[in-house]
């Protein structure tokens, strides 16, 4: 009876101290999953920290305006194309040059027309419109430019319109008046290409709004 006792408390005392361990790394294996699955909370609109939208380095911004295609192409016949580009040129204060213009082949071109007057604004207008050199110390009086447009037809109801402008800064120096053509940034074409085809479409080229009253 003893010996049955002793076995039995032996067996009794293994069998507690194997359900102590078999706890013990239980509760440890525990804590590992509880901080491994722990997944972080979404924090909505903060972006830093959690499960939120993540980084977002472009919130706030305005969007950029594509540029407008040069060649354009525009669904009209030519005639009336011809028709908008003369009146899009009265509009903007431009007066078609009858001498260089060639309207059967499709070019009408304009005068040059005179965007700004002044030594004090000149050089600032000038580089909204052409590249003038950084290191170019020329005391610039007046800026102007002369529109190029050419229609150049796809088929019956459709053609392409490319638009091209010189622009001319011009100095008076000690030796006169000169006018000096400097590269085009774009500017006056894509202006002229807006107007010309909200005039034809009624509405703005992708990008873009109708200008205020």
């Amino acid at each position: 009876m003893f010996r049955l006792t002793g076995g039995l408390l032996l067996l009794a005392l293994s069998i507690s101290v194997g359900f102590a361990q078999g706890k013990g790394v239980d509760k440890s294996s525990e804590r590992v999953r509880d901080t491994g699955s722990s997944a972080p909370a979404n924090n909505g609109s903060k972006t830093d920290t959690g499960a939120g939208r993540g980084m977002d380095f472009g919130k706030g911004r305005t969007p950029e305006v594509p540029p407008i295609p040069n060649p354009y192409r525009m669904t009209a016949r030519r005639d009336v194309i011809l028709k908008a580009i003369e009146d899009v040129m009265r509009n903007q204060k431009l007066i078609v040059d009858e001498t260089t213009s060639k309207p059967s082949e499709g070019i009408v071109v304009s005068q040059p027309y005179t965007f700004i007057k002044g030594a004090v604004v000149s050089e600032s207008e000038l580089n909204r419109y052409a590249e003038v050199p950084v290191s170019d110390d020329r005391g610039w009086t007046r800026g102007r430019y002369t529109l190029n447009v050419e229609v150049q037809p796809i088929d019956g109801t459709s053609a392409n319109v490319a638009v091209n402008a010189k622009i001319e800064g011009r100095t008076d120096g000690a030796t006169g008046a000169e006018w000096i053509t400097l590269p085009s940034r774009g500017i006056a074409e894509e202006e002229f290409l807006s107007a010309l085809v909200t005039a034809i479409t009624g509405a703005p080229p992708p990008g873009r709004t109708l200008p205020s009253p």
